[in-house]
């Protein structure tokens, strides 16, 4: 459906306000469904559809959901997905529900809802899952990083991705693996993952230097996309990070907040909160001196303002009445002096 291909916007402004030489965001909120996860889904669907199984199934945070029910329709195969009940943004859980999916909700988190599908596909080949251990959809999330090299020219010093399931972030430092070692690159990126601080399973082993994650039972964030707790990639990711000399970093909502803000008043960049997590990131980054004058960062937001709708609107504008075209135009005159 014309997934991938986004666009690498030059972000000035917020290069000019983090002292960073350069910084670009990779605009993933452009894809079919406004995320990042139909670069995935079509990979993951036409294998579906190739092997022949009746239905696809995904537990979802929102996002996920809108982009497998999305495919599944165009391949004509049916979509199950499983939802944290009440926890999924409006502008995701009405995709899901115009491109016709089976919708069951689960009282309890996303981890809650993995756990059933993923029980699902231990008992029956007639779904095939399509959350991201699914190695295939981390083959077609991998393509963020041949398009960053394609568009930009080069390998930037840092690229930042929020993590939630933590698929992402390995899936792009596989792809830039993969440029070096067929030679089409000479260097690597540092991967810099970002979490929000109530759901931050792996920034608290990072920062303490453990081999494994630290659950969270019970994760909360504005940012919904990154709201897990039992990250089921987290091996794949904490090995990203280190082998590529990264780090993983937490921030909290009212960081995310204030990103979201920054990304669309400075550049014009609508994203949802998990999209912003990682201007948020780099700014962290910035005031701890952990980039500088000479770095090229790249941001990767993932999905697109209109996703969560809610959240879009706790930003305040002034608004002014009037009574008629004659007070409005007076008002608007007032307001330009």
């Amino acid at each position: 459906m014309g997934e991938g291909g986004t666009p690498l916007v030059k972000a000035e402004r917020i290069a000019s306000l983090t002292g960073v030489k350069e910084v670009w965001i990779k605009f993933e909120g452009a894809n079919p469904t406004g995320s990042f996860k139909d670069r995935g889904m079509t990979v993951g669907v036409t294998i579906a559809k190739h092997v022949g199984v009746r239905a696809v199934i995904v537990a979802s945070t929102g996002n996920t959901s809108a982009s497998a029910s999305a495919y599944a329709a165009r391949a004509g195969i049916k979509c199950f997905v499983v939802l944290p009940k009440g926890k999924v943004a409006r502008g995701k859980l009405s995709q899901a529900v115009i491109h016709g999916a089976v919708i069951v909700e689960v009282a309890g988190s996303f981890d809650d809802a993995l756990e059933a599908v993923m029980e699902v596909a231990r008992r029956t080949k007639l779904l095939y899952p399509l959350n991201s251990f699914n190695p295939w959809r981390l083959e077609g999330q991998k393509t963020i990083a041949y398009e960053i090299y394609d568009q930009l020219g080069r390998v930037p010093r840092k690229v930042i991705v929020p993590v939630g399931n933590a698929g992402n972030i390995a899936a792009i430092w596989k792809g830039f693996k993969e440029l070096k070692e067929l030679g089409v690159a000479n260097e690597l990126p540092e991967m810099v993952g970002v979490q929000a601080a109530g759901a931050a399973p792996i920034a608290n082993a990072f920062e303490r230097g453990l081999s494994e994650p630290v659950f969270v039972d019970r994760p909360e964030t504005v940012a919904t996309a990154i709201r897990i707790g039992r990250p089921v990639n987290w091996y794949k990711a904490l090995n990203a990070v280190r082998e590529s000399n990264g780090v993983v970093v937490k921030v909290g909502d009212s960081e995310i907040l204030e990103a979201q803000g920054m990304l669309a008043r400075l550049e014009g960049v609508g994203a949802e909160p998990a999209g912003a997590a990682p201007l948020a990131g780099l700014i962290k980054l910035s005031k701890e001196g952990l980039v500088g004058r000479d770095d090229d960062v790249v941001l990767v937001v993932t999905g697109h303002t209109l996703k969560d709708p809610d959240a879009a609107v706790r930003h305040s504008v002034p608004t002014y009445e009037a009574k008629g075209s004659k007070e409005a135009v007076a008002t608007i005159i007032d307001l330009t002096r």
